[in-house]
């Protein structure tokens, strides 16, 4: 018996890094699952439909049942035909993994419209619009449903090349948060992952970088803390009846670690008693915020 028996998953992304993972290990506990990848480059050009088929293959090899398909999940028409699949084929969708994502790296200053928005368009429209009509179908049924979508450390910690995709996974975090208040009253649970593995979008970091960061390439990855098969238990786990608990968290999963974050909350509060002047508040801000940050050293 595996913690996944009878239930209905759709995986973006799919075909290859962590998204793979998943769809696999959900097959192995018992999932059916449809392997959703357009099959694009790192930077989100081309299509290639052999990553989505190659890993149906290994699941139905492996005695599992699972679906290929190819939408692109920021399309809302398609995303709409992703979910329905789940309700022709096998009557319900029980669980939606948004793993999807594109890469396009660059300096705040240096980065074009195009790069902004075409980040933004798959992260963040592709995890709304599948989440959307996975949400009427849980809200019609409910009998609960599980959502669980990618952010990244890039968003949560700041990486100064990846300004879009930084805001998209924040945006991420917020939307998720936002599902798990407007979903719970159906049994719907909406959690999401911060994951730490080598895939094809750290190979993307320069090697110099990369050293620095003690960052492995993906296919020097299988059977280390960088593997991304590290990943899909938590998201499993998650994905599971006794997953139901977890509602409205960031989880963080790198390597053997697995990192509950807290939820944003005030650190420290000014309070006056009247309107603000600029004299009184330029005392009282360093007297209030001088403990929470640190001061930049003198000739830093």
């Amino acid at each position: 018996m595996g913690m996944l028996d009878g239930k209905t998953a759709i995986v973006t992304g799919a075909g290859r890094g962590i998204g793979r993972e998943v769809a696999l290990l959900f097959a192995q506990e018992g999932a059916r699952v449809i392997v959703n990848d357009l099959g694009v480059s790192v930077s989100g050009e081309g299509d290639d439909p052999r990553p989505a088929e190659e890993v149906v293959d290994e699941i139905t090899k492996a005695g599992g049942v699972a679906i290929a398909n190819f939408a692109d999940v920021a399309d809302t028409d398609q995303a709409e035909d992703l979910v329905r699949t789940a309700l022709n084929e096998w009557g319900q969708l029980d669980i939606l993994v948004n793993v999807a994502g594109i890469l396009r790296d660059r300096m705040i200053f240096n980065m074009t419209e195009e790069e902004w928005d075409a980040v933004v368009r798959v992260h963040m429209r592709g995890t709304y619009a599948t989440t959307r009509f996975a949400s009427l179908h849980w809200r019609q049924r409910r009998d609960g449903g599980r959502l669980i979508n990618f952010t990244s450390g890039s968003g949560l910690f700041g990486a100064p090349g990846q300004p879009n995709y930084a805001a998209a996974k924040m945006g991420i975090w917020g939307f998720t948060l936002s599902c798990a208040r407007a979903l719970g009253r159906y049994g719907v649970t909406a959690n999401s992952i911060a994951p730490g593995a080598a895939t094809r979008m750290t190979d993307s970091v320069p090697g110099d970088r990369r050293s620095a960061m003690n960052t492995t390439t993906s296919d020097a990855a299988k059977g280390t803390e960088r593997d991304p098969a590290n990943i899909a238990p938590p998201v499993a786990y998650l994905a599971s009846d006794e997953g139901g608990w977890i509602n409205g968290r960031c989880i963080g999963v790198s390597g053997y670690r697995v990192t509950l974050y807290s939820q944003i909350k005030p650190e420290v509060v000014l309070q006056g008693n009247a309107p603000w002047d600029m004299e009184s508040l330029s005392k009282r801000i360093p007297q209030a915020f001088d403990q929470a940050i640190p001061r930049p050293r003198e000739g830093a």
